[in-house]
């Protein structure tokens, strides 16, 4: 009954009694007591909702914490910001392309510890973030604080991600090697149907490269794309910029270099004249 321990620590994490829980999940007191003591398991279609309450993953409300999930909550609890708080070059790509002259909603896909999410919430944009690990999401949180600005954290798992609002913006920087080949028209559709008229999206993928060496260990549980893949997924977008990279990394103290495809998208909407014609 290890979940009753998770939704007792969570809940007091969150400061919430028993009662203000059962309320929100619509159930009794009793329902909440019962899971807490180990007399009884939440109902699976309540797994969703509690996990949302305490912002975290279905998985990690289950005791569940895959190997690379693991890697990077180490990385996390680190002291500093694994990953620095300098912004990624993809934030200038928006800044220019939709500078925040209006309200514009960006979600940023794992978003580590949030330093993206931050920098873009610090220009002006209404941002919302997720990462699967939570240390990484509380150390957003934090940065956030630290420069009075608010983001939208919460804990997700890209892969059955279920997005309930629209965004003109989506970012997401190195994250989608973690896909399973056969996820990824899925994920992408799902980002695609959740961006607004005239939306942008801007991403990169780690992609195979013959010249470039992997380092031993480091490929496990990570699906790299070929060069050019990522553009098949998006043959109905316009392509603002396309370019490929190789760069030196030093993550995890052990020199070594990447290739990625970088892409900028614009989803423009039909012209009343092509709707005429359709």
């Amino acid at each position: 009954m290890e979940i009753g321990s998770i939704i007792m620590k969570k809940r007091k994490e969150l400061g919430i009694t028993q009662q203000v829980l059962a309320k929100k999940l619509h159930v009794s007191n009793q329902a909440v007591s019962k899971w807490e003591n180990g007399m009884t398991c939440p109902e699976i279609s309540l797994l969703p909702a509690i996990a949302k309450v305490f912002g975290v993953s279905v998985d990690s409300l289950l005791g569940y914490q895959s190997p690379i999930l693991s890697d990077y909550e180490k990385r996390y609890q680190e002291k500093g910001y694994y990953w620095g708080i300098k912004p990624n070059d993809l934030c200038y790509e928006i800044l220019k392309l939709k500078p925040p002259i209006k309200p514009l909603k960006v979600l940023d896909v794992g978003c580590g510890e949030g330093k993206d999410a931050v920098f873009l919430a610090r220009n002006g944009y209404h941002v919302s973030a997720f990462d699967l690990a939570e240390t990484g999401v509380e150390k957003g949180r934090a940065l956030a604080s630290q420069h009075g600005v608010y983001v939208d954290f919460f804990t997700a798992n890209i892969e059955d991600m279920q997005l309930c609002e629209d965004y003109d913006i989506v970012l997401c920087s190195g994250v989608f090697h973690f896909l399973k080949p056969e996820k990824r028209k899925d994920v992408v559709n799902e980002l695609k149907q959740h961006t607004k008229p005239d939306g942008i999206h801007v991403m990169n993928v780690f992609v195979d490269k013959p010249f470039v060496e992997i380092l031993p260990g480091k490929e496990k549980n990570r699906f790299r794309w070929k060069s050019g893949q990522i553009f098949t997924l998006y043959h109905d977008w316009y392509f603002h910029k396309i370019e490929e990279v190789v760069f030196d990394c030093n993550s995890g103290g052990v020199p070594h270099q990447h290739c990625m495809d970088i892409i900028c998208l614009l989803y423009t909407s039909p012209s009343p004249r092509d709707k005429r014609q359709s």
